[in-house]
């Protein structure tokens, strides 16, 4: 499987997201996954099942060096020493000494973003991550937080789907050499039924969400994370090697983006978001 090349971060262009799946079905979905062939595993803080991923790692038989593994930081752990507190519990959880890439999962401006981004990288410097990033980071505060950072950020990971446009984002991850990681890459089952995608889809013999991913890997630096709480339906995701799109396919997608196509929009914790 194809590769991101992000600061010395081979981040596999196509994971496996497991928000909302908990206990054994977040267990059988990972074990799932790696055996469809996802060589990327996406967790948090937050999704409350990092217990259950690291144990479907371990069972799984492959070798922890095939799998790039990332998980987030949920923003009341952002201060200096509680971050890396976090992060230790996180690995106890995962039972493992290490991630590869650890997220700050969203902004908190009641915690300044100096002392947080400090935090990020004293836990890299201890060895609890390979590689940080950010997770939901407008541009101008991801700018702010690659110039406080000592140390590379290798991804933003944010809402994308053909009906939202993250132009602004993905052109500031490529000129600081970042990748883009897309959450909620099918828009939550919208592309089903969609005249556009439904018709491309036709063409290749493909889903509507095989084409959606297949957009998404096509754009140079963009990861996608779909999850899916079915085996069939995580292999199916995973089944979008064997076609590609064309330019005017890839153009006909990125049309559908419009205003007001946001879905994850969290009172509280979402920023100010970019205008595209």
């Amino acid at each position: 499987m194809y590769g991101v090349e992000a600061h010395g971060a081979r981040i596999p262009v196509l994971g496996f997201g497991t928000w909302e799946l908990r206990d054994g079905l977040a267990v059988r979905m990972v074990e799932a996954a790696l055996g469809i062939g996802y060589r990327h595993i996406d967790t948090a803080q937050m999704y409350e099942n990092e217990r259950e991923v690291g144990t479907a790692i371990r069972t799984s038989g492959i070798d922890r060096r095939e799998i790039f593994l990332t998980t987030k930081v949920w923003p009341d752990r952002f201060r200096d020493g509680d971050l890396q507190r976090s992060v230790e519990e996180s690995l106890e959880r995962l039972g493992l000494d290490a991630v590869d890439l650890l997220l700050l999962h969203w902004p908190n401006p009641a915690v300044p973003l100096a002392e947080t981004i400090a935090a990020l990288n004293d836990a890299r410097a201890r060895g609890l991550t390979r590689h940080i990033g950010v997770s939901n980071f407008p541009t101008g505060l991801m700018r702010e937080a690659l110039r406080l950072s000592e140390a590379p950020l290798v991804t933003n990971q944010v809402e994308y789907h053909p009906f939202l446009s993250q132009k602004r984002v993905l052109r500031a991850c490529r000129e600081a050499g970042m990748a883009l990681t897309a959450y909620c890459p099918l828009a939550r089952g919208r592309v089903f039924g969609h005249p556009v995608i439904e018709r491309i889809a036709a063409r290749h013999r493909k889903s509507p969400a095989q084409v959606a991913l297949r957009w998404l890997v096509q754009q140079e630096g963009v990861v996608a994370i779909p999850r899916s709480s079915k085996p069939e339906h995580a292999r199916a995701n995973f089944e979008i090697w064997d076609f590609s799109l064309d330019g005017r396919e890839m153009a006909e997608i990125s049309a559908l983006a419009r205003s007001g196509g946001r879905i994850v929009d969290i009172a509280g914790l979402a920023p100010d978001w970019d205008a595209d």
